[in-house]
């Protein structure tokens, strides 16, 4: 009983079956590349990069980061490609949770899922201090100066 359980969870999703699933969605595909490529770009580049790449550069890196820039840029190239390669391949909503459930598995799938969850949530909260930044240091040039206890990350010592 437990080799037939411990066999299931390794089992893979055939890409035919995922693509007749989707093939009579409700779902409607509405973007466009230009859409795609916009939201792409906005998922990568977000409020971090305008809020630490000065204090980065300014304290321990100089012009080097420049070097960090261009080796990053390369590498999100390649993982657009790729990207594009499984998309190709399997031209179904999902992205990396459909990808890995078609190739590794089901358990595979669902940590992938969990963990997409987990990064958009991480991506969400460095978004929100991002902006908090920029709204107390605006406040403060309007000469409205909020308490250091709204300010500061909750469990932060004031």
């Amino acid at each position: 009983m437990a080799s037939v359980s411990l066999g299931r969870i390794f089992q893979r999703k055939p890409v035919e079956l995922i693509q007749a699933e989707t093939g009579h969605s409700e779902l409607k595909r509405s973007l466009g590349a230009l859409n795609l490529v916009l939201l792409g770009i906005g998922c990568i580049i977000g409020t971090g990069i305008f809020v630490l790449t000065g204090h980065a550069a300014a304290e321990w890196a100089g012009p080097g980061i420049m070097i960090s820039f261009v080796i990053t840029g390369i590498l999100c190239g390649f993982v657009a490609l790729c990207y594009a390669e499984l998309a190709s391949a399997l031209p179904v909503s999902g992205s990396a949770y459909s990808y890995s459930y078609a190739s590794t598995g089901e358990v595979v799938a669902w940590i992938m899922g969990v963990l997409l969850l987990l990064e958009y949530g991480l991506a969400a909260s460095t978004v929100a201090v991002g902006w908090s930044g920029y709204v107390c240091s605006l406040l403060a040039d309007l000469h409205i100066n909020l308490p250091t206890a709204l300010q500061a990350a909750p469990g932060y010592p004031v």
